[in-house]
């Protein structure tokens, strides 16, 4: 068997890992900010408390903003996480996690300095949700029978 017939049970296993792991982990944060995990290792416990940080993250942003981008958030990462974690327009929603990922790093990088970010892995999931979209676009032009060339 040529060694790239072996590759390709794999790397279905690798995407449905990155996919599952970007869905679950939006779902999860949206869990969080609705209070449904109870007791140790809560970050917000109620959405109050995700409007809070949303604030502190956003520091540059005028305060009557900051609701706004709360929900704002809060909308598309269900949508996202939903959309990815059941397998529906994966390459759209993988694009949207990394614009909304990559929008949060920054806004991250601007109110506590890069090192945030970078300790929080913010960007490495953004570069993950854009690795997902560019294959989703490949397998995409070649189930076509197009090239796959960009």
């Amino acid at each position: 068997m040529p060694a790239a017939s072996r590759l390709v049970p794999w790397s279905w296993w690798a995407f449905l890992y990155l996919r599952l792991a970007l869905g679950v982990s939006f779902l999860s944060g949206i869990a969080d900010r609705f209070g449904l995990y109870r007791g140790r290792n809560v970050g917000y416990g109620n959405f109050a408390g995700f409007v809070q940080y949303t604030a502190k993250v956003n520091s540059f942003m005028p305060p009557s903003m900051i609701p706004f981008l709360a929900w704002a958030a809060t909308i598309a990462e269900f949508l996202f996480g939903v959309a990815l974690v059941v397998g529906l327009w994966v390459r759209w929603a993988a694009l949207g996690s990394w614009l909304l990922l990559i929008l949060f790093g920054t806004a991250m990088a601007i109110s506590f300095g890069i090192k945030s970010p970078l300790d929080y892995s913010v960007f490495s999931a953004s570069a993950g949700a854009l690795v997902l979209a560019l294959h989703e676009f490949r397998t995409i032009k070649v189930a076509s029978g197009t090239s796959d060339r960009v």
